[in-house]
């Protein structure tokens, strides 16, 4: 009896795990999450959406991946900061994503016409590894328009005369 009734408790456990692990296993076969990592890895998404990434050498961990930035971008647009985008990919949908993608227009030096130029293909999957990630973080700093003082710290773009 007693025999009967770890087998039992070792099935059910199996069974309650099973699509839990099934479901993070097809994820991370799935050829669009691949290729969305692939992509904020080669696009230079973690270059200012990721803290320290750059100056690392892309050694932070993938949990640790575009919780956006404190560095501020300062210039004559005033000052930018990498936003979290864990945080804003949440509340939206693949396919707001998808038009907001295909209009995309920011201050520099977000590349928003390299999003712009992305495929279809390519957008989805980056959205859908993004989601995967799911929210971490906090929000980045707000935009300082010009003439503004942002905290520091922050890159001067172009650099002051000398």
């Amino acid at each position: 009896m007693k025999m009967r009734l770890v087998t039992v408790c070792a099935s059910m456990l199996a069974m309650l795990s099973a699509p839990a692990w099934g479901a993070t296993a097809e994820l991370k076969t799935d050829p669009a999450f691949e290729r969305g990592r692939y992509i904020v890895r080669t696009s230079g998404c973690n270059d200012c959406h990721t803290p320290h990434y750059a100056e690392r050498g892309g050694a932070v961990p993938e949990s640790q991946w575009l919780v956006g930035d404190a560095l501020g971008w300062r210039g004559p647009w005033g000052t930018t900061y990498p936003p979290n985008l864990r945080l804003s990919m949440q509340g939206l949908s693949e396919r707001d994503w998808l038009k907001k993608a295909r209009t995309l227009s920011t201050r520099p030096p977000m590349p928003w016409f390299s999003v712009r130029a992305m495929s279809d293909r390519d957008l989805r999957a980056l959205y859908r590894y993004v989601r995967h990630l799911g929210p971490a973080g906090t929000a980045a700093p707000a935009y300082v328009p010009p003439g503004g003082n942002p905290s520091q710290p922050y890159v001067q773009f172009p650099a002051p005369p000398k």
